[in-house]
């Protein structure tokens, strides 16, 4: 899907689902790792990860554009667009949208044994083994593996 296709796809949708139209760009942004999309509130512009619709297809990406519309079409009629408004909330369940963007990149763990207590940690990141210690009897830790959760 090109950007110019993508672009037609959100003012279709924006017609159907909200009866109004959409006068801005949309376009993908590959620097978007975590999230399915982005509303820009200065310039009213929206940007998609291209991962969205290479991994799930046509249909999450119009549940991720009917999300990025609310916040939208909310912001340009000075109602609540935040996810924590009420207003927000109901017009996402009301146009069918995804309150969450898909799962888009894996959750790596870093696994570290505790050598006196054998106790598991994981962690997100990596931590130098030779400054931090077990939390509860102060041993060493040592690397075992990482993992994809």
């Amino acid at each position: 899907m090109t950007d110019q296709e993508l672009q037609t796809l959100v003012e279709k949708v924006s017609q159907e689902s909200f009866r109004q139209p959409f006068c801005h760009n949309a376009r993908f942004n590959q620097r978007l790792k975590t999230t399915g999309g982005r509303y820009h509130l200065q310039s009213h512009d929206l940007d998609f990860n291209r991962l969205v619709f290479e991994k799930y297809g046509t249909a999450e990406l119009i549940k991720v554009i009917k999300h990025e519309l609310c916040h939208y079409h909310l912001h340009l009629a000075g109602r609540g667009y935040q996810h924590k408004d009420l207003e927000f909330k109901q017009l996402l369940k009301k146009t069918g949208g995804s309150r969450f963007a898909p799962l888009l990149a894996p959750v790596v763990f870093q696994v570290y044994q505790c050598q006196q207590c054998q106790k598991m940690v994981k962690r997100r990141r990596k931590i130098d083994t030779k400054k931090y210690v077990c939390g509860g009897c102060q041993g060493k830790l040592k690397f075992l593996k990482t993992i994809e959760a």
